[in-house]
């Protein structure tokens, strides 16, 4: 993961300079800026300037992409022309594998969901995402990085669920797990994963990842690029319509 994230990042960002590129977009990760910070009660989400340490890059994949980022912060440092992009999470047609919030709905649609985490957000229409790539190719400040998210988008898993239902008719999850007792499961995950060689359902890093409701503040890329707005519920019944048609529902 390192070797690919980091060594990786930097040597096509080194090729891609070596030979002449006028615009270099870097994807990053909104995992790369700093947590939402709770001021009375209320999330307030984070945007480019929040503070952000490796310490607070609580699994290997986020700290491997911090570390790619902070190559390519260095190199655009040096000259290179280098625009970063932080998605937030994309959900939406052609999510082929599924991606991991892609797997949330597919799940949710299977009735694979009988509880949830008090986690939340910021979803985006991968549409929008992928344009914002072209936008910051074009209009992107060198050297600065932009969230590719939407401004309506901070929704909580539970508000994602009623939305979903009511695009779907499915019923949503009323259960609430504490935290707590997802960590547990997660370490016992991860254990019998040990001895299966298969995949645990609930990954101790997602589970850890889940404690934080990731909110952010897409309004420097919209402001300065023209990020798309789609809204969240249309970019839900998009990727909805998609994986039904592909067959991933079988519930």
């Amino acid at each position: 993961m390192y070797a690919a994230n980091v060594e990786g990042t930097r040597n096509v960002l080194t090729a891609a300079g070596s030979a002449g590129c006028q615009r270099i977009v870097y994807t990053s990760t909104v995992g790369c800026i700093g947590l939402p910070r709770p001021v009375n009660e209320q999330i307030i989400p984070s945007d480019e300037s929040t503070p952000v340490s490796e310490g607070q890059m609580s699994n290997h994949y986020k700290r491997s992409k911090w570390q790619a980022e902070q190559v390519a912060r260095e190199l655009a440092a040096k000259g290179l022309p280098i625009v970063i992009v932080n998605p937030s999470a994309p959900v939406g047609p052609y999510d082929v594998k599924p991606t991991p919030t892609g797997q949330v709905i597919v799940d949710f649609l299977n009735r694979k969901m009988p509880a949830y985490l008090d986690t939340g957000l910021n979803w985006v229409h991968v549409r929008d995402v992928a344009a914002g790539h072209i936008l910051a190719a074009e209009k992107g400040r060198l050297g600065e990085r932009y969230i590719l998210g939407n401004a309506e988008g901070n929704w909580t898993l539970a508000k994602a669920f009623d939305v979903l239902q009511e695009i779907t008719g499915v019923k949503a999850p009323k259960i609430q797990i504490p935290y707590a007792v997802a960590l547990s499961a997660a370490h016992v995950n991860e254990l019998i994963s040990g001895f299966t060689g298969r995949m645990p359902k609930a990954p101790l890093a997602g589970v850890r990842m889940a404690k934080y409701k990731m909110f952010f503040n897409p309004a420097q890329a919209i402001r300065e690029l023209g990020l798309p707005q789609t809204p969240p519920r249309q970019a839900l019944a998009d990727a909805v319509e998609w994986f039904q048609t592909h067959r991933y529902v079988h519930a």
